[in-house]
């Protein structure tokens, strides 16, 4: 196992201790819910491929089609953390010009009015 995988492996066993018995049966049921879902697909894409496999045959193309989708759903997140990473400056000088808008514009030379008696 890489390095990265290792870490990263350990920061999740770090995380699943921390958690509550309830933290922990939700995140089993949404990896269920999450492997259910993938198995549908499988089959659906295995019907739709046309292909009639042997029982071995079958468990290779769903191993394979379960890791090459793994690869397409990495590459699509880091598409979509780099699309983000572009529109958030822009996003953050646009919320900026609203806010300043919204606020009196003070410099910080400006002082407080004096009182029109000023002490002797």
């Amino acid at each position: 196992m890489p390095p990265e995988a290792r870490q990263n492996f350990r920061r999740n066993a770090e995380r699943w201790m921390q958690m509550s018995p309830e933290e922990r049966n939700v995140m089993r049921q949404r990896e269920n819910l999450r492997r259910q879902t993938i198995q549908r697909e499988t089959e659906t894409a295995l019907r739709e491929s046309g292909l009639r496999l042997n029982p071995q045959e079958r468990a290779q193309f769903e191993s394979r089609y379960v890791q090459e989708r793994r690869k397409v759903e990495q590459t699509l997140r880091q598409q979509i953390e780099a699309e983000r990473q572009k529109e958030l400056p822009a996003l953050i000088q646009q919320l900026k010009k609203e806010f300043q808008i919204d606020q009196p514009v003070r410099s910080p030379a400006t002082k407080p009015a004096e009182s029109a008696n000023p002490k002797k």
